[in-house]
């Protein structure tokens, strides 16, 4: 896992300058070196977390005439498999490193070389042959890639502040990232909270000609299809689920330097752990979980202690306080080059820092919620999707279950969900499914109240855009457009968080269950079997029962990485965000109405969603926009 950086211009050529400010803007991403490719109008730049054969994968890395170039973050999983067949097809290599295999896969398939990796990746090639730039990002977006697309030059990097460094942009506030952010607290497609700035979205790639540097062809190369597999029985897809979840972890154990585990309490994190003990055999698996003293409902860690013990691994731990939070908290900001979608960052990023003490790889759980149908809001809808099918006699073409008998076994576990059934039925058990979800996630009503209007675009919709993604695929089922829009969407949001976090310190996360073949098969698993019992998880559940601790498989009490900010509030916390959000600085500013925040710091939950967006906004603008 790296930094990458470049430049293509339509023909002055790039100054080195400028490529070294872009790099040093991400050191932190790649502290074991540096490299750059500069020919006139082209640059290239990376900066290197050495991980795959430490001595011979520098960046950036050729073909053996020169005429191709490749700056690379992330990992090729498969690249031992694809470095054999790519021998096979007559290329020549002079590395054991992932990154060579991106070359001579480009080499071998062009454009559709990355429907061949297996991994986590971000890369730009320079063709130098065809004159073009052609860069890619990985399925799932766990990996960053910024680019701004200008009428003389387009430049790309894995952070937006290396966009700035380099003199890319001038960064001011975009009304409809602004607007993104308000309603869903990230931002939605290319958008993000820079004017000018546009993300490559996951499953994306594009070609840049130098001639027409502010147009590239954008394109998808990978799109999840929901084809419900209706032949197999349960067990087929248990089966299934087992080995790509093992296939999984054993290649991302591939590893030249030392690796650990992210353990919370939770049945995630746990099958990667216990996964990853068996695999290694016992070589020592170091773990990591991060609490807090304020109670049980923020401490997780004898359920990670019974995890580790029962997968025979070292286990550490670091307990954080109020004023870590309020000592990292502008940094992280830094780091994250936009709000964060909540406060998980910051546990996040000191359990990043204490595995980097130990380790330069660690493995984790992220995902598994998202993919294996783990929060409440699935299976209400679920079930509503029952009553419908059973009702208008359409559930079979859905593969739901098909009678009223056989949902009502389902209910008792909707006992504790009373707010979101609320949530969900409250206009009727059958409205339009897009508008109910939009309201489940929209943040808007309390945020845009604290906004000047001045700063939004009033020609913009945010549920528009919304709308597109949520129906894009036009599918009948509530639940998979809810799924759809959440992993386009929302888990790209969550996997930035997780990038930041652990490239801040020096680390690479990988996560596993993220595995596309993984994501693949989720998709074609009927809903009556992956709710079956009317459990969440159940299929994952199913697939893992006799590899974590039963006590594990048994947990009711869905935690997260909860953040005890509440308590913090009262005991000192609370000077800290009125001092920032209600200073002259915030006031001159005039982006928020000064009496709104007043009356939410008085009477609002303290650092309520609101008053947490509000406050990483403030702090987003005094780390990029003042004094730009």
């Amino acid at each position: 896992m790296c930094g990458i950086a470049g430049v293509v211009t339509q023909g002055k050529p790039v100054e080195r300058s400028c490529l070294e400010a872009m790099m040093q803007s991400l050191a932190h991403r790649g502290p074991d070196g540096e490299g750059m490719y500069l020919d006139g109008a082209v640059g290239l730049g990376h900066r290197r977390l050495a991980i795959i054969d430490p001595e011979g994968g520098r960046q950036p890395l050729s073909n053996e005439d020169g005429s191709v170039w490749v700056t690379f973050n992330g990992c090729i999983y498969n690249y031992q498999e694809l470095a054999r067949d790519l021998r096979a097809a007559g290329h020549t290599f002079r590395t054991h490193s992932d990154t060579e295999v991106i070359v001579h896969a480009y080499e071998q398939w062009g454009t559709a070389c990355v429907t061949h990796f297996n991994g986590m990746f971000a890369f730009a090639i320079w063709d130098g042959g065809a004159q073009r730039l052609f860069a890619a990002r990985d399925r799932l977006g766990i990996k960053p890639f910024y680019y701004v697309a200008g009428a003389e030059a387009f430049a790309f990097a894995s952070e937006i502040k290396a966009l700035i460094a380099g003199g890319c942009i001038r960064p001011e506030l975009d009304p409809r990232g602004l607007q993104d952010y308000l309603t869903f607290q990230f931002c939605l497609d290319e958008k993000t909270l820079f004017r000018g700035v546009q993300r490559l979205p996951p499953g994306h790639a594009l070609v840049m000609h130098p001639g027409d540097p502010a147009h590239p062809q954008v394109f998808e190369y990978w799109d999840l299809q929901y084809d419900y597999d209706s032949r197999h029985p349960e067990e087929y897809f248990v089966d299934h689920l087992k080995f790509l979840l093992e296939d999984a972890v054993r290649l991302q154990l591939r590893s030249d330097v030392p690796l650990g585990a992210h353990l919370s309490g939770g049945l995630d994190s746990a099958t990667v752990v216990c996964l990853t003990a068996r695999l290694l055999d016992g070589q020592g698996l170091k773990t990591f979980t991060g609490a807090f003293d304020e109670g049980r409902a923020f401490d997780e860690t004898p359920f990670a202690r019974l995890i580790a013990k029962a997968a025979g691994a070292d286990y550490h731990e670091v307990y954080l306080t109020s004023q870590d939070f309020a000592d990292t908290i502008s940094k992280l900001i830094w780091h994250m080059d936009e709000p964060a979608a909540g406060p998980g960052l910051f546990p996040q990023y000191f359990v990043s820092r204490l595995a980097r003490q130990h380790v330069k790889v660690v493995l984790g759980g992220q995902g598994g919620d998202e993919l294996f149908l783990g929060y409440a809001r699935y299976l209400i809808a679920y079930l509503e999707q029952c009553f419908h099918g059973a009702i208008l006699e359409t559930a079979d073409q859905d593969r739901y279950a098909v009678t009223l008998e056989s949902i009502i076994p389902n209910l008792p576990t909707l006992r504790g969900y009373q707010p979101l059934l609320q949530h969900f039925w409250k206009e009727g058990l059958f409205e339009d499914g897009s508008r109910r979800y939009f309201r489940l996630i929209d943040r808007g009503e309390g945020m845009a109240a604290v906004v000047n209007q001045d700063a939004i675009d009033p020609t913009y919709s945010p549920y528009e855009s919304f709308y597109a993604l949520y129906s894009r695929k036009n599918l009948p089922s509530l639940i998979n457009r809810m799924t759809y829009f959440d992993l386009k969407a929302s888990l790209p949001a969550l996997l930035q968080v997780e990038d930041r976090t652990s490239m801040a310190v020096g680390l690479e996360s990988r996560v596993p269950l993220l595995d596309h073949r993984i994501v693949e098969l989720m998709a074609t698993v009927p809903p009556a079997i992956k709710f079956k019992g009317g459990r969440l998880k159940h299929l994952f559940r199913e697939a893992v029962k006799q590899l974590v601790p039963v006590e594990i498989l048994a947990r009711k009490d869905k935690m997260g990485f909860p953040v005890p900010l509440s308590q913090w509030y009262h005991g000192g916390l609370c000077d800290f965000g009125r001092d920032i959000l209600l200073s002259r600085r915030t006031r001159e500013r005039g982006i928020f109405h000064t009496q709104t925040l007043e009356h939410l710091l008085e009477h609002e939950q303290p650092f309520s969603r609101v008053i947490w967006g509000v406050l990483c906004l403030e702090l987003w603008h005094r780390e990029f926009v003042d004094g730009s």
